[in-house]
């Protein structure tokens, strides 16, 4: 049974707990409403009340519906493959298989992550043609298909690309008639076109503390995202869900199907669907993000629990969403254990080129490592850890697992370094991977990165010294959100000493060389 009134004073909760402009949450058990909520304003300026109709972008909940507008078009990913030659005709080695795009096990960096390296801006217009180009320039991926997982949008945008070609139909239509249709979805929209968004909704950047302005959005989305939905409509959704989990052959239940990657490890991620478990209940369900938006839906087929919670501004929206089914499941997190001292430093990955930095606080630490910071608990002595990684103590070492990517792997620490000598590095650097460049500026002690490219010229962005030639580029704001995180930035020298070239990377896109051009 679900506990209603816990259910009810949770939601009831979420605007002060979250605190922006506007949101709606939605509970279902066994397909029926159990609570459904919406509250602030869609548009502050124009004084436009948030309501159960208004539509908001769900942003990457719409990977889940171009995966399944491929299982009732075509039948199966597999049918799609002849297509992948002729959209990355420069790729070296074993190009992934449609499964893979869709399973995320690629090995494809994400193609809004480099979209930081073509020199975009976060307000500048991404076009419907501007996708194209920029996969056609992918020769070499950042792992072997198949045997990682790595977040990439790219993998969803070629998916969506390939089904219009094979089908002649367009991505709206398929939605419409695979998965809207079907699920009672009456006003579900492929809005694409970021500055015309659906209802004229209006997504905001900031906090209850900077305040709030509307975010500029110019992204044409298509397959990563685009769609909009009302809540109303993503409870039919969560209906349509539920009626189908008995039935394998259901769109959903195959979307659901559990994956392996190549050497047979089960993979925690499926056609647009995370495998999690909450309140000790296995979860599918994912989330979304745009600057000025955040969403998630999760579903529990044993418990025929689903919930759905959408923001117009950049709360939590997974953490509101868990909140929610753990009150529906009567759940209570245990008491975390007493955080041992000693784990504030930096480490690198030697397998990924990516810095990992501990900050820790009074009950948790903060991993700087991914898209976002992981915030990780005390497990048991010399071990700490989140639902998505551990780290054990070796030494001075840390031994890192991240089952959800098939990585285990040992991080090196970093001697830290606070000032540097800038003017070494500064110059000019080329990037053959992505015809691409990198500019390195020292001004005085301060020193900043740019990058030329195919979108243009970015802005300067804070380059920190933290190791012998290590440095780590923030970009906290970028055309997509999340922001890819932290690049780090690993200087590469000549037999002389000399400064020769310099890796790149971020979760999202990691292993780029760089050589130094003047």
């Amino acid at each position: 049974m679900v506990d209603v009134a816990a259910v009810e004073a949770v939601m009831a909760a979420l605007p002060g707990r979250f605190r922006g402009p506007g949101g709606v949450a939605g509970v279902l058990h066994e397909g029926q409403v159990v609570a459904a909520t919406a509250w602030g304003h869609a548009d502050l300026g124009r004084r436009k009340a948030m309501t159960r109709a208004t539509r908001l972008p769900v942003c990457s909940i719409t990977k889940q519906f171009t995966c399944a507008a491929v299982l009732g078009a075509v039948g199966a990913p597999e049918a799609l493959d002849g297509g992948l030659p002729a959209l990355m005709p420069r790729f070296q080695g074993a190009l992934p298989t449609v499964r893979d795009l869709c399973n995320n096990q690629s090995g494809l960096r994400d193609y809004w992550a480099l979209t930081v390296l073509q020199g975009a801006r976060a307000e500048q217009t991404f076009g419907r043609a501007d996708a194209a180009p920029l996969i056609a320039r992918y020769r070499t991926g950042h792992f072997a298909p198949g045997t990682r997982y790595s977040y990439s949008n790219g993998n969803f945008r070629i998916l969506a690309d390939l089904l219009e070609q094979a089908t002649g139909e367009d991505m709206a239509s398929l939605y419409a008639r695979h998965i809207w249709q079907p699920a009672g979805m009456e006003t579900a929209v492929l809005a694409a076109d970021t500055r015309h968004p659906a209802d004229e909704v209006v997504g905001y950047e900031g906090n209850i503390l900077t305040g709030f302005v509307p975010a500029d959005n110019g992204i044409w989305w298509m397959g990563d995202a685009g769609m909009a939905a009302s809540l109303d409509d993503m409870l039919a959704y969560e209906r349509w869900v539920d009626a189908g989990r008995d039935t394998p052959e259901a769109i959903y239940s195959r979307l659901a199907e559990p994956q392996v990657f190549r050497d047979g490890t089960p993979a925690s991620y499926s056609s647009g669907l995370s495998h999690s478990t909450v309140a000790g209940q296995r979860f599918t369900g994912h989330g979304g993000a745009l600057r000025g938006f955040r969403s998630y839906r999760m579903y529990c087929a044993e418990q025929r629990l689903s919930v759905v919670v959408m923001f117009n501004h950049q709360a939590d929206a997974q953490g509101a969403a868990q909140m929610l089914a753990k009150a529906a499941l009567g759940w209570t997190d245990p008491a975390p254990l007493a955080l041992e001292p000693g784990w504030q430093g930096r480490w690198i990955c030697p397998e990924t080129g990516l810095t990992a930095r501990l900050e820790p606080g009074a009950a948790s630490v903060v991993m700087r490592f991914g898209t976002s910071p992981e915030e990780l608990r005390q497990l048991a002595p010399g071990r700490l850890g989140s639902a998505h990684v551990t780290l054990e103590r070796q030494g001075d070492r840390l031994l890192m697992r991240r089952p959800l990517e098939n990585l285990v792997t040992m991080l090196e620490p970093v001697a830290p370094v606070d000032v540097a000598d800038g003017a070494e590095i500064a110059g000019r650097y080329a990037s053959d991977e992505l015809g691409a460049e990198m500019v390195i500026e020292a001004n005085g002690p301060a020193v900043a990165v740019w990058f030329d490219g195919m979108l243009g010229q970015g802005p300067a962005e804070l380059a920190m010294p933290v190791g012998p030639d290590l440095w780590i580029v923030s970009t906290r704001r970028s055309m997509d959100a999340p922001a890819p995180g932290d690049w780090t930035l690993q200087i590469r020298r000549d037999g002389a000493g000399r400064v020769a070239g310099a890796r790149l990377g971020c979760w999202l896109a990691r292993g780029l060389d760089y050589r130094r051009t003047a």
